[in-house]
């Protein structure tokens, strides 16, 4: 046994520095599949959306990169470098010719500064939109409540009572929330938002107070500015690029209520639903603090940058960087 075992320990020496078999693949056929994982799948001519560790694996041995290899492999390798060609995030690619102005206006408004100066103690920025098409459900079984051992159950048939909107103006600096209820989108319901803000304290007294908003149909277009102006002249209305919410900090109100209030909800009816929207409202404002933004004209830039390396085409509206 020990002669075995001295025998074996010479070969080691004499031999390679290392013991086992030698890899299977190169380093050039693992670059291969690897590239050929960062490609879509229609460029090879396969019928795919996306791939999966089997389908390169059958198309790397079709297109003669390998003889022979198992989706494991293949796995290994891309979990090596963070390779994930089954996983998808969906965008819009923006479209607004004036996308860099508009945003760059926003993202001041939020830092506070509007035209290069900054806003006074009397101003205020108000982020506003709508959440639509909010369906009041009644479950046609109780929850069960959590117990040792087993998590809340939640029933999933349901009985529908209709839809309503929830209208809110989202103080971006102070972390206030107005907002009122109603049967459907529009004009008329939003002018009923703006002229609760606008008569109660402190905007009924401020200088001027700035309504952040989308193009969404209650509030887009030139005329929606017209209308603004001539109901209150000290409320500017500042719209969003086109496909630019992300950028509406209510909408991330929006995110925790629908989470904390309205999701796995039971309501018996419309009120029922209305009533939990307003005290939810009423709740959040005695604890919110602002939002932890941070997306400044430099990430704007940034973002603007890497998009112009997607699209060089000549009609492309990502021409400018936010001055």
């Amino acid at each position: 046994m020990a002669k075995t075992l001295c025998h074996a320990r010479v070969g080691r020496a004499e031999g390679s520095t290392r013991s086992g078999r030698p890899p299977t693949f190169t380093p050039v056929q693992v670059a291969q599949v690897k590239a050929l994982a960062c490609t879509p799948p229609a460029d090879s001519d396969v019928p795919l959306a996306r791939w999966s560790a089997a389908d390169l694996a059958a198309e790397a041995i079709t297109q003669g990169m390998v003889e022979s290899i198992s989706a494991a492999t293949i796995g290994r390798w891309l979990a090596k470098d963070a390779i994930k060609p089954w996983q998808h995030r969906s965008w819009i690619f923006p479209r607004d010719p004036a996308f860099a102005a508009k945003a760059g206006i926003v993202l001041d408004l939020y830092d506070r500064r509007y035209n290069g100066i900054e806003l006074g103690a009397d101003e205020y920025v108000i982020s506003a939109d709508e959440k639509s098409q909010l369906q009041a459900l009644q479950r046609r079984h109780p929850d069960l409540p959590a117990g040792p051992g087993r998590t809340r159950r939640v029933e999933f048939e349901y009985r529908r009572g209709g839809t309503l909107a929830y209208f809110a103006a989202y103080d971006v600096h102070h972390a206030h929330v107005i907002g009122t209820i109603a049967p459907k989108t529009g004009i008329e319901p939003f002018a009923d938002l703006v002229n609760k803000v606008m008569t109660t304290e402190p905007y009924a007294s401020a200088r001027r107070v700035f309504w952040v908003v989308d193009n969404g149909s209650s509030h887009n277009g030139a005329r929606s500015i017209e209308r603004m102006q001539q109901a209150w002249p000290n409320a500017p209305l500042v719209h969003l690029p086109v496909h630019a919410s992300w950028l509406n900090q209510v909408e991330i109100y929006f995110s925790i209520l629908q989470r904390k209030a309205i999701a796995t909800g039971d309501f018996t009816d419309l009120n029922d639903l209305a009533a939990r929207i307003l005290a939810f409202q009423k709740r959040y404002n005695t604890t919110a603090t602002p939002f932890d933004w941070k997306y400044t004209r430099s990430d704007l830039n940034d973002y603007l940058t890497r998009l112009r390396r997607h699209d060089n085409t000549p009609e492309s509206p990502i021409t400018e960087q936010a001055a």
